[in-house]
């Protein structure tokens, strides 16, 4: 079911439109020194390529990266520069998962890709500025291929149903069947179609002409995961999974990622829902959490699945297993709930803009005490408008880092608003305002 021509590629417009690069060299252009075609597993980079040879009659050769070594990458040139000599033919030269060729591989391409010995077509899952060396990528023209959407597979399935280079109508997909497969796939074609395969197969070898589920679910040996990514179970689902990180149930919380990542929820979703979490559900009781869960949602817009899998599985462990505080976000909801009552006021006029003309003459930032020329770094002054003065909104529980931090905060709010500090117990010497105390032991880790 490979696709003979252009138009019967889907999910990659982007590419293929009226005098893209890559239509005009699929169409027989003139082609570029090399080509590097980046994108997820099954979206058409090894259909490309082959498209790519066909025009203009050039001829074409595939390595795996896996497979090959520098030994064939040189036999390979060798034979293309021959056959351009003799016959004049360009040899297309396609490189599957370079990423997997070493720093000594890779410049091993790079005289026959300067020398024009063969058109290199190198397709890698990989970010390329990671994972190809410099010289080769600046010699390339990188085109970044689109994940498969839904209805892309499902035409490619569909077509596959009818066409006679597939099964010739010889089965039917029941909707549901049709739908699971989708899920499964996971905008991979190649995996839709092999998953179809089998089922085609265990369908005629049980007599049957339909597909249904059960048959899906045997032909492929994967259970179909009930989840709708726009309906009840795509909220249900996601709210069971932040509420076993917050209930530090870590067992729990990887069964709801692994139904999200089965049903193919897309993982910036759930990489935003964890630093939401790191924030409402932990804070400053582990404020290393949020920096986890913002390096998880780099990293899976880096990486992408399947790989983006493990990262999150990290962050999930991590964040169910922090010390658990929702200070910080009892906090800001008390002062938005002040704001929103009219408990603003005028800003002190100490604190107001004194940098612009006119600013002296309304005595705008006049009194105002710079807090670095002051012991410690703190000094007595009015920060609030009158109308919260001595308003509490931050309430640090006693949960991981927040024990340490409960009483720095108390020692600040009465530096800062010129109450006396506790008498200190009998032996024990009174800390700096500014000083951070002594952190007490932690006694487990979901505090």
């Amino acid at each position: 079911m490979r696709p003979r021509a252009l138009d019967e590629v889907v999910g990659q417009a982007g590419l293929l439109g009226t005098g893209a690069p890559l239509r005009r060299l699929a169409e027989g252009g003139p082609a570029p020194a090399s080509v590097v075609l980046w994108g997820p597993p099954g979206t058409g980079k090894t259909t490309l390529a082959h498209l790519v040879s066909a025009a203009g009659g050039r001829h074409f050769v595939e390595l795996s990266a896996v497979m090959a070594g520098v030994k064939d990458v040189r036999a390979v040139v060798e034979d293309a520069r021959r056959r351009l000599g003799s016959t004049g033919q360009e040899t297309v030269l396609f490189v599957d998962e370079v990423h997997r060729f070493s720093r000594t591989q890779q410049d091993a391409l790079l005289p026959s890709v300067e020398n024009r010995w063969v058109v290199l077509v190198a397709a890698t899952t990989e970010n390329p500025y990671f994972s190809v060396v410099s010289p080769l990528l600046s010699r390339s023209l990188l085109l970044t291929l689109s994940p498969l959407g839904d209805e892309d597979v499902r035409v490619l399935v569909r077509r596959a149903l009818e066409d006679e280079r597939g099964l010739g109508g010889a089965v039917r997909l029941d909707p549901a069947a049709e739908e699971h497969l989708l899920r499964i796939a996971g905008g991979d074609a190649r995996r839709a179609l092999t998953a179809l395969e089998s089922a085609a197969g265990a369908a005629l070898e049980a007599g049957v002409e339909e597909i249904d589920v059960e048959t899906l679910e045997r032909a492929v040996d994967r259970a179909a995961v009930r989840y709708d990514k726009t309906g009840d179970q795509h909220y249900d689902v996601a709210s069971a999974f932040i509420k076993s990180i917050r209930g530090s149930d870590v067992d729990a919380a990887l069964h709801y990622l692994a139904r999200m990542v089965e049903a193919g929820e897309d993982p910036r979703f759930i990489a935003r829902r964890l630093m939401i979490s790191a924030s409402e559900d932990i804070g400053m009781a582990d404020p290393t959490a949020l920096q986890t869960a913002v390096a998880t949602a780099q990293a899976v817009a880096l990486i992408g699945m399947p790989e983006a899998r493990i990262i999150l599985a990290q962050a999930v462990v991590a964040l169910a297993l922090a010390p658990k505080s929702n200070a910080v976000i009892r906090a800001v909801d008390a002062a938005l709930t002040d704001v929103r009552r009219g408990l603003a006021g005028p800003v002190p006029s100490h604190l107001r803009d004194a940098h612009y003309s006119g600013a002296k003459r309304l005595e705008h930032g006049a009194g105002y005490r710079y807090a670095h020329d002051y012991p410690h770094g703190v000094v007595a002054q009015q920060y609030a408008p009158d109308a919260v003065v001595g308003r509490n909104y931050y309430d640090p529980t006693t949960h991981g880092a927040e024990r340490v931090i409960g009483d720095r905060v108390d020692r600040l709010r009465r530096a800062v608003r010129g109450l006396p500090a506790p008498e200190p117990a009998a032996g024990e010497q009174q800390p700096a305002p500014g000083a951070a105390p002594s952190a007490p032991e932690e006694p487990g880790a979901t505090g």
